[in-house]
């Protein structure tokens, strides 16, 4: 079949799509429900304050860490079989971890859940790419993938808060095990294979040396967020950053490397990605402020502050829609920078709060900030995917994956630093509360809430009032230093991103074709079962790397290649 005419998916495509999407779903839900679950996990395993840290820590260091693998690998052996392993141990390892015995246990299976974790994320969107030709059709698919990753962040909460009220912690890790089995029970008949032949063998040499890239530098700017810039978080970050110099400059030498570099010739590509690191980067932060605004500054329950956040889900979700089917009739650049304008305005709206407007003003403002940054990542993510190769989906959506994992980080460590500084400066206790609850509420609004439980009342309400009105003061400033940089995007996108056509535009000189029927399988099959295995070989660069950026969702440009998520 001739790519520029893709056949439309039917609804074998579309009840696919469901599989894969509610996995993502569950699995999101299920990494921010463990955030309410760790204290009753604690008590109950007698987990100790640096085995806590590794039981939330080392789930996101070996996500991150392997995901450029696991992308590649799909492509090499195929992203349905790599899909369908990385589902049975994601659902049999979450059964073992919601009965751990202990710490360790509990640590292990955290670990082999963040390598199931990165198999899943680029597997599923690479085979979204196979399943939906069809650019304007992929953009609708790519919108509700992009929902359900996102929306897992805020349900998480909600979610969790009714669990933990009911069932014992280990309930928490059962959430995605349903989906796992169904994943695995209906992908071998819904999803298509696809496997590049000509991929060669995966290089050992570049695995070992992504992972000493990936984890330390992320290990380096958690620490960074939490600790300030010392040694161990500088060492880490630059011991990152040496082994990703030697991994690029492998990568150039080999025949078959294990990330192709020339996906980031492609302008689109490289846009769409450094927009969607951007907009993680900002909007992980945001979230973390606003969640623990709305719990210690207000004083609402996890699962009520879950509840006010859900007018952001309804805006995200209206927004992931509607995005799309926009980019149908206007320029992506120009739908994107309009609605990063409205997450502009929601992050100004998030400058006017102090500690008595109560929780509306921090709801709209959240909600304006999700529906505006919708189209920017369903569309980014459709040009990251609709301008890389067939073969090279899978490296393009572990790319998409790894960039949103490093932004995450470094917004942490960068924005929640400048919160820090902010609270550190404004805070000054009464004088009459004692110095080491004093000392400790220095620390953060989180030691404040927590030494004031045991003061009298008179006493810690006179501590909370200055450190809750600190802790605004910080939030003012990274709203407003977030809505000048996401300023900057939007123009610099507009500016990179206006030639690329609205969705589903043929490019200049292709002449009308009808449509051919979809037959056979994987890719081209309009069945999408198990009846085959469909190797493609490498396209090349079949019109290079256009200087405008245009990108028409047909395979056989250049190899230029959500999600909250997110995460």
């Amino acid at each position: 079949m001739n790519d520029a005419t893709p056949a439309r998916a039917g609804r074998r495509e579309w009840i696919a799509l469901a599989v894969l999407a509610l996995p993502t779903l569950l699995v999101s839900i299920d990494v921010y429900v463990l955030l309410l679950a760790l204290p009753h996990l604690a008590a109950d395993l007698g987990a100790s304050g640096v085995e806590q840290l590794w039981i939330t820590d080392v789930y996101g260091f070996l996500l991150a860490g392997f995901l450029i693998t696991m992308g590649t690998l799909g492509d090499r052996i195929g992203r349905r079989r790599l899909l369908l392993i990385g589902a049975a141990a994601f659902g049999v390892v979450s059964v073992v971890a919601a009965y751990s015995t202990g710490p360790a246990m509990l640590i292990a299976s955290r670990a082999v859940l963040g390598v199931a974790g990165a198999i899943l994320a680029p597997s599923t969107m690479s085979l979204i790419r196979s399943l939906f030709r069809d650019p304007r059709q992929m953009g609708v698919a790519i919108g509700i993938w992009g929902l359900c990753f996102s929306a897992g962040a805020v349900i998480g909460p909600v979610v969790g808060g009714a669990m933990l009220s009911r069932f014992w912690w280990g309930s928490v890790f059962l959430l995605g095990v349903p989906a796992m089995a169904l994943l695995l029970v209906a992908g071998p008949f819904l999803l298509p294979e696809y496997r590049d032949p000509d991929a060669g063998r995966v290089d050992l040499t570049s695995v070992a040396l992504s992972l000493a890239a990936v984890l330390p530098a992320v290990h380096g700017l958690k620490e960074l967020a939490k600790d300030g810039p010392r040694t161990p978080a500088v060492a880490g970050i630059v011991a990152g950053a040496v082994f990703a110099v030697l991994f690029v400059r492998r990568q150039r030498r080999l025949e078959h490397p294990l990330l192709d570099l020339r996906l980031f010739a492609d302008r689109s590509f490289s846009t769409a990605l450094g927009g969607m690191m951007a907009c993680t980067l900002l909007m992980g932060s945001i979230m973390l402020f606003i969640t623990q605004d709305l719990q210690l500054v207000e004083g609402l329950s996890p699962f009520e502050a879950g509840l006010w956040m859900m007018p952001a889900v309804a805006a995200n979700a209206l927004s992931f829609v509607v995005s799309p089917v926009l980019a149908r009739r206007f320029r992506p650049a120009y739908v994107i920078g309009a609605g990063l304008v409205i997450s502009v305005s929601g992050l100004v709206v998030l400058t006017q709060t102090d500690t008595t407007s109560g929780p509306l003003t921090l709801a709209a403002g959240y909600a304006l900030i999700l529906l505006g940054a919708g189209p920017l990542v369903t569309l980014s993510i459709h040009l990251i995917m609709a301008s890389a190769p067939p073969e090279r989906a899978g490296s393009a959506a572990a790319l998409n994956e790894t960039s949103g994992q490093f932004g995450y980080a470094f917004g942490l460590a960068a924005l929640g630093s400048i919160g820090a500084v902010v609270y550190e400066g404004r805070f000054t206790p009464p004088d009459d509360v004692p110095a080491a609850a004093a000392d400790a509420a220095r620390e953060g609004l989180t030691e404040a809430v927590t030494v004031a439980r045991d003061l009298p009342a008179d006493l810690a309400a006179a501590l909370l009032a200055p450190a809750r009105e600190a802790f605004v003061g910080g939030l003012h400033l990274v709203a407003a230093i977030s809505a000048v940089i996401l300023a900057a995007v939007a123009v610099l996108i507009v500016r990179l991103l206006r030639g690329v056509p609205p969705i589903g535009t043929p490019p200049a000189g292709t002449p009308p074709a009808p449509d051919a029927p979809r037959g056979g399988d994987g890719e081209d099959g309009g069945d999408g079962g198990d009846g085959g295995d469909e190797s493609v070989a490498p396209t090349g660069r079949a019109q290079g790397a256009r200087g405008d950026g245009a990108c028409t969702g047909t395979p056989a440009r250049s190899p230029a290649v959500p999600g909250p998520g997110r995460r």
